[in-house]
């Protein structure tokens, strides 16, 4: 039996140790004395700030046409070919109009006759020979013959279809001998000399808008180069459905590489200001409230509530909830609860708290 009896009072013994064990481990962790977190922490600071507005805007041509004719009539000449520059008023096609010359010939010779008519009773009511009702009569038929052939100089002139304005030729539409109607379409036309672009803005940044701010796009076609411009116009609505407003970028294009219906990722830079600045990855997401650690003098952690502004490169503006100065944990900020103690990330568990940290030794 004693054998028996030793085993019981090791095993009692052994219990009786690991009960203080426990007991002084949870007094450990009541103390405060768990194991300090490694992080990485920053301090916040005041830095320059220009936002940035990203959207998705269409080419423009400055000035942009469809072609047509004004008449039925068949096409005589093709003065063009497809994707040619032209100057303004340069002919682009002569339709056939023998029937107008022809009326304009017998217009031109009934006026003048009536103003020799009218010059040979104008000698005589001079003379007092003819009444004066008469001349005005001749008058009236003078002027008249010279209204018709006025008519059919411009009916004439329409048989020739001019480039309203210089710019550069569609592909083709028509053929020597194709018969057009008004509204039949014989190329398009477009100045793309300048070019301008329109893009959505919030509503919310309207009041930070003005002509002249710098505006940039980049295009699928053209990797790896940007296009620089400035906002010309802003729209005087507000779209209800969007809450946004029209913005027009106007950018030079000497070289037409951009070219009317392209997509252009645009960037509108807003003018530069002091903000507080915080690295994006320190702050925490959940749901929609976004909060961050910042450290305690003793070294642990609290949570503090942020209102975050705009983001760009890695960094997030903070519009409340921080102050400058303020010390948050940037890297590491999964493994910590409130109240978790901390320190830097590579020091021992015995050096001192960032918080203790002196200032020039502050991260940015």
């Amino acid at each position: 039996m004693r054998p028996t009896i030793g085993l019981r009072a090791s095993c009692a013994l052994f219990f009786v140790i690991a009960l203080a064990a426990c007991g002084r481990d949870g007094a450990a962790q009541q103390n405060g004395g768990e194991r300090p977190v490694p992080v990485t922490t920053a301090q916040v600071r005041v830095q320059p700030w220009s936002d940035t507005v990203l959207a998705l805007g269409n080419v423009k041509a400055r000035e942009s046409v469809t072609v047509t004719a004004k008449v039925s009539e068949t096409v005589e000449q093709v003065h063009f070919n497809s994707g040619d520059v032209v100057k303004s008023g340069a002919p682009l096609i002569t339709l056939s109009g023998r029937q107008q010359q022809a009326a304009l010939s017998q217009s031109e010779a009934a006026a003048k006759e009536a103003e020799a008519l009218y010059q040979r009773q104008s000698e005589l009511a001079a003379q007092q020979l003819v009444a004066r009702s008469a001349l005005d009569t001749q008058r009236a038929l003078r002027d008249a013959t010279r209204a018709r052939v006025a008519q059919m100089r411009a009916d004439l002139g329409d048989r020739v279809i001019r480039a309203p304005f210089a710019g550069v030729l569609g592909i083709r539409q028509v053929s020597p001998g194709s018969l057009v109607t008004p509204g039949t379409a014989i190329a398009t036309l477009d100045d793309t000399e300048r070019v301008y672009v329109d893009f959505p803005v919030p509503e919310a940044m309207l009041a930070s808008l003005a002509t002249g701010q710098q505006v940039s796009g980049t295009s699928a076609a053209y990797p790896g180069r940007t296009f620089e411009g400035a906002v010309s116009t802003i729209d005087a609505r507000v779209d209800e459905a969007t809450r946004a407003v029209t913005v027009r970028g106007d950018f030079a294009n000497g070289d037409r590489a951009l070219r009317p219906g392209m997509l252009l990722q645009m960037t509108l830079s807003r003018p530069q200001r002091q903000a507080l600045l915080v690295p994006e990855i320190s702050i925490v997401q959940v749901g929609t409230d976004s909060y961050v650690f910042r450290v305690k003098p003793d070294g642990s952690v609290e949570r503090a509530d942020v209102k975050v502004g705009t983001r760009r490169d890695g960094l997030a503006e903070v519009t409340e909830g921080l102050n400058a100065g303020d010390r948050i944990v940037v890297d590491g900020t999964g493994k910590l609860r409130v109240g978790s103690k901390i320190v830097e990330g590579g020091a021992k568990p015995g050096d001192a708290p960032p918080a203790a940290a002196k200032p020039d030794q502050a991260r940015g």
